[in-house]
Formats: C-alpha cells, sequence, structure tokens
C-alpha cells in the first residue's frame, strides 16, 4: 500500500483581468492545501484570467501579465509544499491556448491544453484559442492524471483518449456557469465518463459572477462506481482536500463531506444575489437605487439587493404620479421598512406636467395613449439616473423575463438602469421567489430574516399604473399561460401545434410570438442581467431585429 495521496479542490471566485489578486487568491489557497496536508491544489479553468475573459484575453499586454503570475506561483511551489494544477492561458508559436499548468518543485513541470472549444450558448472560445491535441495523461508522484478542461469532459473523445493512455485519476478544472439545468447535465456527463473509463473524477469549478454569468461552484468528487465521493458547499468559496488510497482496483477516495442539495428556488435565489452582488463589488459601486413601486417585481430585486449588498448599500425611491395609488404608497413603504433600507419618495407630477405644456402643440387632436403612460415611466428613469450621476448609486432595473419577452416595459423608463436581478426570471417564478424568500434566509444574505415583502404585495393584481384602474392583463394574458406560451417559444423552440396541444389558443399563441419578435430591439438595448435560465436573452438566444419570418 502506497503512502495516502491528498488532493485539495480549490473552489475559488476570480475577477476578469485581475491577474495579481487571482494570483495571490491561488497563493492563499494553497496555504490553506498546505495546512491540510495537501499534495495537490486543483484550481478551476483560467482561474488567473478570470473566466470568461473574451476578447480581454487576446491583448499582449494581459498575456504577459498571466504568464508572469504563472511563474510567481511556480516559483512559490520550490517551498516543497503542495504542487498546483493552475488554469491560465498559454501562448505558443503564435497560438494562443486554455490551459492548464501543473507547478512543481519551483518550475512548471507540464502544460496540458484544452482539446474541445466550445462554440454555443454563453461560450465562443473557438474566437480566441487554438485548440490542443488529444492529451496522454500528466505524471504526479506515483499517479498518472487526467486531466480534461471543462468542455473536454462533456463528449467521450478525451476520457477516452486517457484511459486508453493510462491515465488512473480524471480531473477536470471548469468554470461552468448556473442555469437551471445545467447541474444535472454536469453530473450526467461526468458520471458517463466515470461509466465509460472506469475511473474516479475530481469535478473543481469556480463560484461567483462575471457580468451576466454567475457560477454556483459545487465542486464535487465521483468514485469509479459513481458514488458522491464528496461534494463542496454551492456559492461560497472553499479550499477541501480529499485522501485517495491506491487499491487493486484503482484509485479511491475517503468519503469527505457531502454539503446538502439546495432546492430550485434556493439556487435561483442565490444565483441573483450572487450576481449582483459580484457586479456591483467587482465594478465598484457603492451600492443601487432601486424605484420602488410597491408592486411585487420592484419588491423582489430590493430584497435580493439588500440580501447582496446589505440594507445600508440599498436606496428605494417611490415615485408616484397621479396614477398612484395610497395601496402602493402604503406597500412599498412597508417593503422598505421590512428590508431595513432607505426610502424616499419623489413626486414626478411636475415633470409630467412640464412634458404635457412642452408636447400640447404637437399632441392637440389626439387621444391620449401609451405616449402619454411611457412619459411617466421615462420621468422616472430621469429621476433615478440624477440621483445615480450625485451619488454614484447604479440603478437597478426591476423588469422580468415575461415582460421583456413581449415588449411590456417602456424603453429608458423602467427599462433604464446598469443591472437587472430578474432579466431571465418570468413573472410566475417572481411570484414564487417571494413567497420562498418570505420563508428561508440561507446562510450568508446579508438581509434581514422572516418576512421582507409585504403579502399583499403578492396576493395583489400587478398594474403598472400609468393610467386610472390598469392591471397588467388589460394588455397580457394571467401570466401563468404567458409564461408556459414564453418556455415553449423562447426555452424550447416549440411549434404552435406543440404549444396549442397544451390548451392554448392559436390566436394567443400567434399574438405572443409577434410580441416576442417586435420586442427584439428593446431587448438589444436592455441592461445586463442574471443568467437563470438556458435560453437568457442576448447571451443564449440571439435573433434578429430586423426579422421578417413568421411561422
Amino acid at each position: 500500500m502506497t503512502d495516502p495521496l491528498k488532493i485539495a479542490l480549490a473552489q475559488l471566485n476570480p475577477t476578469v483581468g485581475a491577474v495579481e489578486a487571482n494570483a495571490d487568491k491561488v497563493l492563499d489557497a494553497r496555504r490553506q492545501a498546505a495546512e491540510q496536508g495537501a499534495d495537490l491544489l486543483v484550481t478551476p479553468e483560467l482561474v488567473i484570467n478570470g473566466y470568461p475573459p473574451e476578447d480581454l484575453v487576446l491583448r499582449p499586454a494581459f498575456q504577459e501579465q498571466v504568464e508572469a503570475a504563472v511563474a510567481r506561483i511556480a516559483a512559490a511551489t520550490a517551498d516543497g509544499g503542495p504542487a498546483v494544477l493552475l488554469g491560465a492561458t498559454h501562448r505558443n508559436n503564435g497560438d494562443l491556448f486554455n490551459a492548464v499548468y501543473l507547478l512543481d518543485g519551483g518550475e512548471t513541470r507540464h502544460v496540458r491544453l484544452k482539446y474541445d472549444l466550445p462554440n454555443y450558448g454563453v461560450f465562443d472560445e473557438k474566437r480566441v484559442f487554438t485548440p490542443g491535441p488529444l492529451p496522454g495523461p500528466i505524471p504526479f508522484r506515483d499517479v498518472r492524471l487526467g486531466v480534461m478542461i471543462c468542455e473536454d469532459m462533456w463528449t467521450g473523445e478525451v476520457a477516452e483518449c486517457l484511459e486508453e493512455s493510462g491515465a488512473e485519476l480524471l480531473i477536470v478544472p471548469n468554470g461552468s456557469p448556473y442555469d437551471i439545468v445545467n447541474i444535472e447535465r454536469r453530473m450526467n456527463q461526468a458520471v458517463a465518463r466515470v461509466t465509460e473509463t472506469e475511473l474516479p473524477i475530481i469535478y473543481v469549478n469556480q463560484v461567483g459572477g462575471q457580468d451576466e454569468l454567475v457560477f454556483d461552484g459545487a465542486s464535487f468528487v465521483l468514485d469509479a462506481e459513481r458514488n458522491l465521493r464528496a461534494q463542496l458547499p454551492a456559492w461560497t468559496e472553499a479550499v477541501v482536500t480529499t485522501t485517495w488510497q491506491r487499491t487493486a482496483d484503482g484509485w479511491a477516495c475517503e468519503m469527505g463531506e457531502v454539503a446538502p442539495e439546495q432546492c430550485r428556488f434556493a439556487m435561483i435565489y442565490q444565483a441573483m444575489v450572487t450576481g449582483l452582488a459580484d457586479y456591483v463589488g467587482k465594478n465598484g459601486f457603492p451600492g443601487v437605487l432601486i424605484g420602488m413601486s410597491g408592486g411585487i417585481d420592484s419588491a423582489l430585486s430590493a430584497a435580493v439587493a439588500a440580501d447582496a449588498l446589505g440594507p445600508d448599500r440599498v436606496h428605494c425611491v417611490m415615485m408616484p404620479s397621479r396614477y398612484t395609488s395610497q395601496e402602493s404608497l402604503d406597500d412599498a413603504a412597508l417593503c422598505s421598512d421590512l428590508l431595513g433600507v432607505r426610502h424616499d419618495s419623489v413626486s414626478i407630477a411636475p415633470a409630467v406636467g412640464a412634458y404635457d405644456t412642452m408636447l400640447d402643440g404637437l399632441f392637440v387632436g389626439t387621444e391620449p395613449n401609451e405616449a402619454e403612460e411611457n412619459i411617466q415611466a421615462r420621468s422616472r428613469g430621469m429621476t433615478l439616473m440624477a440621483l445615480s450621476n450625485k451619488f454614484g448609486h447604479m440603478v437597478l432595473s426591476t423588469g422580468n423575463k415575461s415582460e421583456m419577452s413581449v415588449g411590456y416595459a417602456t424603453l429608458y423608463g423602467d427599462m433604464c438602469g446598469g443591472y437587472s436581478v430578474l432579466k431571465d426570471v418570468y413573472k410566475v417564478t417572481v411570484y414564487a421567489l417571494s413567497d420562498w424568500r418570505n420563508r428561508h434566509h440561507p446562510d450568508g444574505l446579508l438581509g434581514r430574516e422572516g418576512l421582507v415583502i409585504p403579502q399583499n404585495i403578492i396576493d395583489k393584481a400587478p398594474t403598472a399604473e400609468l393610467k386610472d384602474n390598469q392591471t397588467d392583463q388589460d394588455s397580457l394574458p394571467p401570466y401563468d399561460v404567458l409564461d408556459d406560451i414564453l418556455d415553449g417559444l423562447v426555452e424550447k423552440e416549440e411549434t404552435f401545434e406543440k404549444i396549442c396541444a397544451r390548451g392554448h389558443e392559436r390566436d394567443l399563441v400567434e399574438r405572443v410570438w409577434g410580441m416576442l419578435l417586435r420586442a427584439e430591439y428593446k431587448r438589444r438595448q436592455a441592461p445586463p442581467g442574471v443568467k437563470i435560465t438556458s435560453r437568457a436573452f442576448g447571451r443564449d438566444r440571439r435573433y434578429p431585429i430586423t426579422n421578417r419570418f413568421r411561422s
């Protein structure tokens, strides 16, 4: 029996472009791994660059900084502590690769290049990287490591090559973004590779937010029998050391801690919190401004903001017009009080009156319509941007995916903002998340426990309050109906016939489809927002604005 091999999984939150800070983070993780007695530290994909670096990775000065950071970490391994399996870019003969370095004994021992470059959904690595060759195993101490970089695990070709060339243990450094189905998909792929090769697998994913993407971590170890031997917690940085023994049947991992699985709503909520916290923090905003309407979308957005940033960094502003009800005023104030956030009220009546006067000569002889309604929304957007310019807080847009899908939103009005946590969340899910948050407060949230969204906000009919007695259902079908149709059209690209077979009228499906297509130009001008589904607008679903196709 050989001595045990101890491998530390470093689930880290890098920042794109912060090369030195990312290197310091790796060195701190290595220090923790050394304290745990580890022989090897495994980091996520491109942890030194930050992931995804997009076209930044093409700048020679950036590449040089990355190489210097790799050399600094390699030099640190001369102390006899853990070796490091490090994700970073690699240059060779004018080509740029997505790579993993094995750093040990003060030097770079091996460089492994990513073979399978993804070019779908949120990924466009073929744009910036050259694919590497099919790999062989990397020798380390008395084990041959089969390193598969992220996408290399998602098909069988790389794993087969590694197994056939003598790999004894598969290691997968990852930058795998969260969406509501990706966790199951990645586990299924890992199980498939273990089944095909009969080799155990270590899967190390990053955590944190990068623009619209969020990474949930949830790194894990599967043994050769496909049993879960360790599972790191989602949404938090961690360095966890696993212990391995060589047996007659190959390398076996001792049982480690397995973090409890979170429910769907907990994962979505934590994704929104993580995305907002890192977008605000990594971009240096002091806090956020929210137009607090007394409705469900602004209430949930404010709750997420308080949980992500702390109540003292959230400023809610009610901007009443002549159509704003006392019920909305009361609900907005109560929600702000429950959240513990600052709440102010600025009437937009003077601004709306000024626009009415300005446009009276041109509008004369016409009936009021959405033009007058949108002046109110744009007056609110102007007010929030003025406060943002004056005090530095970023405006948080509050529109949800149902509204963004069909264009039930005002450009330069309620779409105004720097970020949107609900951009990829359908209205029905907004209600479910609000109810869930009132009953749950996971560890790590910075907001208050207990009831934070008044029940009346959840129960009452949604309304934009831009004219008398208005509700959303004056313009839209009920949200449960709309969301089911949108799920078919957006998420699944289903035919009209298949959607109608679920009980929807053909005329309604065609109407929603037309609204979906016409709203593309609005979505192109919307702020970024947290990706939750596998078909997020802008990132995954990219339709032309000029589009005469009709099904």
